[in-house]
């Protein structure tokens, strides 16, 4: 099975000469409103390629739509414009010859590694024995030999999720598809599965030709790809596609493998070009229908603090606040740009600055922190400022979220509106903007008690 594989290196021979695999073209996917009517795109005009003997990573922030790209490659959804082949056919449906690993282990707790492994073999009609011999062979190929008659319970987080490699690397894939497979893990067990993956692909010892991954961690692109396409975000649409040259094993202390993690936080914070900039001429303006993630109050207060403390004292490098806070990308840069949103960070080049306006805040008292917060939300928060209009234009100085979400559910889903309208609901309160009442969803202007 996997010793006829040679080694993948990081090959001199023009990628023109490689056998291509998997082609995107022009590809666009909408949001279905709430409404169900056709919503904001997720990915605009993509376009990319596939060859044999590389590992592709598609990089991007919250938004950016990495894992519905994923999926329309493996034909579980259709675009909604453009093309996907797969060795020259279109992709209509499921296709055969690609496998996916997902961020979830996806067991079957009531069936042993043996039998999770075996599934997708006997779906194609794979007689017994064989499908016996080629399971056994990808356990031990993956480093479970020992553990066959194990179920899921029994299992690490790690060795769960190797069960899930083995399952997709038994049926002979051309591509594997990978949507942030170690996210779920620590860091030690994501550290040594990730180095194991790559010793493999490496040694030409996985029955693959490619590997097309989503990741949201720029070290583990820097690690594994041989090209990382960087995707931009609300839609997605790929903003660069870099080489990784750097030769296996990669040491993530060498300078040339630093200054390429510089460069992609970089790409990723460049601000875009926008015809008119905010009120105060540093930001672009953002509409009423923007996404908001979901953050406390909490986690934007102390990144404040900790930008204006020390060792940064006001203006941090992403990289290096990533490291010391332990953050991955889909987990800092939400912070980062809310953070320029309401206008009390710049972001840039992979720097971030605090802002007069920042500064104040990680300086005042709880109560002038509360105060300026509500500020800003209502300067620069359109929906903010819309519920407090609403509010104060009724007699009653009370309105329902239905109001709101309705509202909402004509620029995007309803989960997104639903996490939009909840994280306002929490930073108005914050500062002190209007009262909310959980159990009859009602906003009003009233004092909480």
């Amino acid at each position: 099975m996997a010793d006829k594989n040679p080694p993948h290196t990081n090959s001199s021979a023009p990628s023109f000469r490689r056998k291509l695999l998997l082609e995107v073209r022009n590809v666009s996917q909408h949001y279905l409103t709430g409404s169900g009517e056709r919503g904001p795109a997720v990915l605009d005009d993509v376009s990319l390629n596939l060859r044999e003997n590389e590992i592709v990573g598609l990089l991007g922030r919250s938004g950016s739509g990495k894992s519905t790209l994923l999926r329309l490659v493996a034909g579980l959804t259709t675009p909604t414009g453009g093309d996907v082949t797969y060795l020259g056919e279109p992709v209509e449906g499921p296709v055969d010859g690609v496998a996916m690993v997902f961020q979830s282990f996806a067991l079957f707790p009531w069936l042993s590694v043996l039998s999770n492994v075996e599934l997708g073999l006997r779906s194609k009609n794979v007689g017994k024995d064989e499908a016996r011999r080629r399971a056994l062979k990808a356990i031990d190929l993956i480093g479970l030999d020992g553990f066959e008659s194990a179920f899921p319970k029994e299992l690490s987080g790690g060795m769960r999720q190797r069960v899930g490699f083995a399952r997709a690397l038994v049926v002979h894939p051309n591509i594997l598809l990978m949507d942030e497979p170690f996210s779920a893990l620590d860091v030690l067990t994501a550290e040594t599965l990730r180095t194991d993956l790559l010793d493999l692909w490496v040694e030409g010892r996985m029955p693959i030709q490619s590997i097309l991954m989503v990741t949201h961690n720029i070290e583990e692109a820097v690690l594994m790809c041989n090209r990382i396409l960087v995707l931009s975000s609300n839609p997605g649409r790929i903003a660069a596609e870099i080489q990784v040259t750097l030769q296996h094993p990669r040491n993530r202390l060498d300078p040339e493998f630093r200054q390429l993690v510089d460069k992609i936080y970089a790409l990723m914070t460049k601000r875009p070009v926008v015809a008119a900039a905010g009120r105060d001429g540093a930001f672009p303006g953002l509409g009423f229908g923007m996404a908001l993630p979901r953050l406390s109050t909490n986690t934007i207060s102390g990144m404040i603090e900790e930008i204006a403390a020390e060792p940064y004292h006001g203006r941090a490098d992403l990289p290096a606040l990533a490291d010391s806070l332990q953050m991955e990308v889909d987990e800092l840069f939400p912070v980062a740009e809310t953070l320029q949103l309401l206008r009390f960070a710049e972001v840039e080049e992979g720097d971030i600055r605090l802002t007069p306006a920042g500064l104040r805040f990680a300086e005042a008292e709880v109560d002038v922190r509360k105060k300026l917060f509500g500020d800003h939300l209502l300067a620069y928060l359109p929906l903010a400022a819309r519920i407090k209009h609403v509010l104060d234009d009724r007699p009653a100085h009370t309105a329902r979220t239905t109001r709101f979400l309705e509202e909402l559910e004509d620029y995007m889903s309803e989960d997104y509106a639903d996490q939009t309208l909840k994280s306002v609901i929490n930073w108005g309160r914050y500062g002190e903007l209007f009262a909310y009442d959980e159990t009859s969803e009602t906003f009003s202007l009233e004092n909480p008690e």
